[in-house]
């Protein structure tokens, strides 16, 4: 059977959808080790916000929704009220990491009951796998296409800020971009891209590349995480592993988002290479 560590990362989190991904990671984890999937799982969750009133909330949430799994999964909280930016606060919550795979998962993510036992057997089966991505569907039930092409940056204008008419008129430019052919019901191996919501990494791997490019505060680290995994292993998206997935586009959440979404942009279009359309 396989370890499993676990990385979340919060931010004043909404409380009933983290503890939704709380019981729906414990329930993920319970079903894995009567599958005979699973040994143990450990939670390392990193709090980016003010202290100490999200960490009460968080100490609670953990004590009903995570306690009640025995020792199947623990999990331990780390963060001193410093915002750190999501890679680098993963990296602090991975670096204790000495599990055979490591999952870093947000904490808007709800887990079919399956999830985990689909993903750690395709694991085990796949040997050269280095990271796995699932299947997504948002909250109303659609599915999401996570998985995408190196983008340029009409596709991320089109995706993030443009209007819906605009969109419809872009709708095959935008299918391309998120590869919704090849994101179905067929396992499909080394997409470009996948998103950072729910990666499930051979720890090895992981380690290897020195996990998120903590310059990236918020935004496009999963992208250029993606693109260095690609170099030196192998990424699979698996259909069978199914989430739900509440996340927004940064223009949904206000002008500081918005600035972060570009800042990062900017540095992964230097690093990686400008497409414009």
């Amino acid at each position: 059977m396989t370890t499993l560590s676990i990385g979340l990362v919060c931010y004043a989190s909404d409380e009933p959808a983290l503890k939704q991904t709380l019981v729906s990671l414990r329930d993920a984890c319970l079903r894995a080790h009567a599958d005979g999937r699973l040994s143990s799982a450990s939670l390392v969750l990193f709090d980016n916000g003010p202290v100490p009133s999200e960490h009460n909330k968080i100490e609670s949430l953990i004590s009903d929704c995570i306690v009640p799994s025995g020792a199947v999964l623990t999990a331990s909280i780390l963060g001193d009220g410093t915002n750190l930016g999501f890679g680098a606060a993963h990296n602090l919550a991975f670096k204790q990491a000495s599990a055979d795979l490591h999952l870093i998962l947000n904490p808007d993510v709800d887990l079919a009951g399956d999830a985990l036992s689909e993903a750690l057997r395709f694991m085990q089966d796949h040997l050269g796998c280095g990271v796995l991505a699932p299947a997504v569907a948002n909250s109303s039930g659609s599915r999401e296409y996570l998985c995408k092409r190196y983008p340029t940056v009409f596709d991320l204008f089109l995706r993030g800020f443009a209007p819906a008419w605009l969109k419809q008129k872009f709708e095959k430019h935008l299918a391309a971009y998120e590869m919704r052919d090849m994101q179905q019901e067929e396992i499909y191996w080394n997409p470009p891209i996948i998103s950072g919501c729910f990666m499930l990494f051979r720890t090895s791997v992981l380690k290897e590349l020195g996990g998120f490019d903590s310059s990236y505060f918020l935004y496009f680290e999963d992208f250029d995480l993606s693109l260095r995994t690609a170099a030196v292993s192998r990424i699979a998206y698996v259909p069978t592993v199914k989430i739900m997935h509440a996340g927004g586009h940064a223009s949904r959440k206000g002008w500081r988002h918005i600035f972060l979404f570009f800042r990062s942009a900017l540095i992964f279009f230097n690093r990686h290479g400008w497409k414009w359309y």
